[in-house]
């Protein structure tokens, strides 16, 4: 119990107890086994706990495992002990003192032992000229948590000091995301000095664009060689492609392409197809140049300023961190900020908006235990263990807590400085959730609305269970297409998870103004005199609104009834409503110059919203519908490709475009066959095939081919078929058991994840609750036919319909891509007093002027009818 108190910093603790150099060599011989020395690739943890937010400031220390190089906090280093059995860990510890002051008031030089962990943050709320620092490492044996001292070189075995070595030199694995680092961390293109561009005399436009091949228009990327336009990947929520852009490397060989809307003088995402990463070209504006893009016109200065919207910006951003105005602190359960990594005000933002709403904090951090005894053996890649660390972090009120008084702080400072943590670091969690994204794993700053669709894209994939918390945003448009020239129409359904408005300019109550102030801009300029104060457009809500209600041309629209292309307008109107409906302000547009342009603009949302106008109403009286006729399938020129035109067998059918049908809530056996039907040409006609066919009676039938002997199911099981037929192949089955699992968990986890194996691994370790019961396949084989008759009616999309009055409860004022420096979050308060409180960056304080009226993305809660 001494060694422990010792360890632990309990009262009346002496240290632990000395050991001879032969002791310590007895002690280490049956843990020799287990101590590695860091490979490299391997990520060293040392700067923060894999389940928390502790760290070796933290008053507990840091415990780094010496096999997998993990880092956990005092309560949760024993877990990780008994799921795993490694029992050495190295202990860090860092003490913070107040420098000694000599007789006129000054510091004195003082001795201090020379910092071990060379790459830990330092307290950003503490004055460096006041404090020192001095830094502790030691190993610890669990369970009986013997101590060995570092360095002790003369006593460890020579493999241990290795290892020991060089783990305290390791750096940190995520110096990715420290700003100061940030150019040096992307390679530069080894195809960008010799580039080849054809010289075909393509132009590309600064708005209008659309893939060449399926004409989808988000998520494009332009070919810097061809100046070829076409789309990046598909994702479960109908955004992004279908992967022409690497479909298009593939065939011609042509390596860099640039993402579309990320152009900006400061650069734009590139991505390497050979290299298979992000990378930067250095020579990037000449070759946007080549294709009629001017990414470095911006101009300069007087002032070295190189746009003039920069000081407007400054201004808005004083106007949205409430400048010049104390604010009251807000701490506790709740309170918690997000600290600036230099480029997560995005993430910030969103993620104290997610973790303001009860059913994200009841998946997480109420399935807390759950989900930490039950996470995979590296926690810091799973989805769920990080939601809920973060969510834990932010809600617990453990890292938010008041400064110690004043009196006390004296008598502390004393012996050894405690600072309490305020803020947390979200560095594990923006590292896993934008691995493998081109975007989200650059180093400039990202849209908050596309992040958004992101996490509920990571949420969709990693549900616990049935229990899904995204469901709150989901909610259904109806679309309602008319063909101008017959006047017929098509009613068709999509899911979606925000309200994007357009900006009204032409609305402008202050238009008078607005043109004063434009005249005595260009003339303060001209004669290089200070700018005018801004004067912003104010835009009336109901303008905005008015203007997402208004139909939309089509374009290239193929009337059924007149089986050619014909003009056709859109209207969209809400099928369902959800309980949190998430406004977005489209504030940016591009210019004819290619820079972005920011509508500097006012918006007067109410808090109280009202949108039962806008609820669907289906067929109406009169209207007469489209025919039921798809468009012919437009086959490629290239003589290579003809082949699509002939049907294809079924062994064939390109499983990820049905897994990606599937995953947005069709019957699987319907994606089946609009992929077969639309002969392998990707997700987005095979789902534009799913619309015109999902009302007929068969729509969830199995594919039936004359010729291929009645029903096609022979290849039933690649697809995810259900029933007793549904056996997963014995090779995967084999490999999970490989790995210690039970033959009966396998089966189980493979059929409820299409027979995919990283996906069954991961359902296996969400749903421990089925791993001791062995009646659950016999029971799931003893239902298979009532699943079969389920899976012949589709229940369609989840949907938790309900009244078109929604209350405002936060709203995001950080700006899109790098205009501004940090974020800012304003949430309405309900507990006890109403108020809100903002939440800049790690700062969190109730909100006194709340700029409702700058903000980027709305949050509202629907009331209850």
């Amino acid at each position: 119990m001494q060694r422990r108190g010792a360890l632990f910093g309990m009262p009346g603790s002496s240290g632990s107890r000395k050991m001879a150099a032969g002791d310590i060599g007895e002690l280490l011989v049956p843990h020799m086994p287990t101590i590695r020395v860091p490979r490299s690739g391997d990520r060293v943890y040392k700067n923060e706990c894999a389940f928390s937010y502790d760290s070796p400031n933290s008053e507990g220390g840091l415990y780094v495992c010496m096999n997998t190089f993990l880092a956990f906090g005092r309560e949760h280093v024993e877990r990780h002990f008994r799921k795993t059995g490694q029992s050495v860990y190295m202990h860090l510890k860092r003490h913070v003192r107040e420098k000694v002051r000599g007789a006129s008031g000054g510091a004195l030089p003082k001795r201090r032992n020379s910092k071990i962990f060379l790459d830990l943050d330092t307290d950003d709320d503490l004055n460096s000229d006041d404090y020192e620092y001095e830094d502790e490492a030691k190993l610890v044996i669990f369970p009986d948590h013997y101590e060995i001292a570092l360095p002790n070189i003369e006593e460890l075995p020579a493999l241990v000091t290795i290892a020991c070595d060089a783990v305290l030199s390791s750096k940190s694995p995520y110096r990715k995301q420290d700003p100061d680092t940030w150019e040096n961390e992307l390679p530069v293109s080894k195809y960008a000095n010799n580039l080849t561009q054809l010289d075909n005399g393509v132009r590309i436009p600064p708005s209008g664009w659309k893939c060449a091949r399926c004409d989808l228009r988000e998520n494009l990327w332009l070919n810097l060689t061809d100046g070829s336009v076409l789309c990046g990947k598909w994702f479960f929520d109908s955004s992004g492609g279908n992967g022409h852009a690497l479909e298009h490397y593939r065939d011609m060989g042509y390596p860099l392409a640039v993402k579309l809307g990320t152009i900006t003088p400061d650069g734009a995402d590139v991505y390497s197809f050979q290299e298979e990463e992000p990378v930067l070209d250095p020579h990037l504006a000449k070759h946007l140049a080549h294709f009629g893009i001017d990414m470095l016109h911006m101009h300069g200065t007087e002032n070295g300023l190189r746009d003039n919207d920069i000081k407007p910006r400054v201004s808005e951003w004083e106007v949205i961190q409430e400048s010049g105005t104390k604010l009251k602190p807000m701490y506790g359960p709740g309170y918690t900020g997000l600290k600036n990594l230099g480029n997560s005000c995005y993430l910030s933002s969103v993620m104290q908006a997610i973790f303001s709403i009860p059913e994200f904090q009841r998946a997480y951090v109420g399935n807390l235990p759950r989900i930490f005894d039950y996470s995979p053996l590296d926690p810091t890649q799973d989805f769920n263990t990080q939601m809920t660390k973060l969510g834990h972090g932010l809600l617990s009120g453990q890292y938010s807590k008041p400064p110690v008084k004043s009196e006390l702080i004296e008598q502390v400072m004393k012996e050894e400085h405690k600072p309490q943590q305020n803020g947390i670091s979200p560095r594990m969690f923006k590292a896993f959730v934008s691995k493998s994204h081109p975007e989200f794993s650059s180093n400039r700053q990202q849209d908050a609305q596309e992040f958004f669709l992101h996490l509920v894209n990571l949420v969709e994939r990693n549900r616990i269970g049935s229990e899904n918390p995204s469901d709150v945003f989901r909610f259904l448009v109806e679309e309602r297409i008319q063909c101008c020239q017959t006047r017929k129409v098509r009613y068709t359904e999509r899911v979606d998870y925000l309200m994007q408005l357009p900006v009204a300019m032409e609305a402008a109550t202050n238009k008078d103004e607005l043109i004063a102030y434009e005249l005595t801009r260009r003339e303060a300029e001209a004669n290089r005199r200070p700018l005018p104060e801004l004067v912003r457009a104010k835009i009336p809500f109901s303008a905005c609104l008015q203007a997402f209600s208004e139909p939309d041309n089509v374009d290239d629209f193929w009337s059924s009834a007149l089986q050619a292309k014909s003009a056709g307008v859109k209207t969209s109107r809400f099928a369902s409503f959800p309980e949190y409906l998430v406004v977005q302000i489209k504030k940016f547009t591009f210019g004819l110059d290619w820079v972005p342009k920011k509508f500097d603009v006012s918006v007067d949302m109410p808090d109280l919203l009202d949108i039962n106008h806008l609820r669907a109403r289906g067929l109406q009286p009169g209207e007469e519908e489209l025919p039921d006729i798809s468009p012919p399938i437009v086959i490629p020129d290239d003589p290579k490709d003809r082949l699509m035109n002939q049907l294809i067998d079924p062994s064939d059918i390109d499983e990820s475009s049905v897994m990606q049908l599937a995953e947005m809530g069709f019957p699987l056996e319907a994606c089946r066959k609009a992929v077969y039907f639309t002969g392998n040409m990707g997700a987005e006609v095979a789902f534009n095939w799913i619309i015109v066919h999902m009302e007929e009676p068969d729509f969830a039938e199995p594919l039936t081919i004359p010729g291929y002997g009645g029903a096609a199911s022979a290849g039933a099981s690649a697809f995810g078929a259900t029933g007793l037929d549904n056996q997963p192949p014995e090779e995967i089955v084999a490999i999970i058991t490989s790995m210690g699992f039970q033959r009966n968990q396998a089966i189980q986890a493979l059929r409820a994840t299409n027979h995919n194996l990283e996906r069954a691994l991961d359902w296996i370790f969400s749903h421990p609750e089925f791993g001791e019961d062995g009646d659950f396949v016999i029971e799931m084989e003893n239902n298979a036919n009532a699943n079969i008759i389920s899976e012949a009616k589709p229940e369609g999309p989840r949907v938790k319909d309900g009244s078109g009055r929604v209350l405002s409860t936060g709203t995001h004022s950080s700006e899109d891509r790098d205009f501004t420096p940090s974020s800012s979050f304003l949430v309405w308060e309900l507990a006890i007093t109403p108020l809100w409180v903002i939440y800049n960056d790690h700062k969190v304080c109730a909100s006194e002027r709340p700029p409702k009226d700058l903000g980027y993305m709305y949050f509202y809660r629907r009331i209850p009818s």
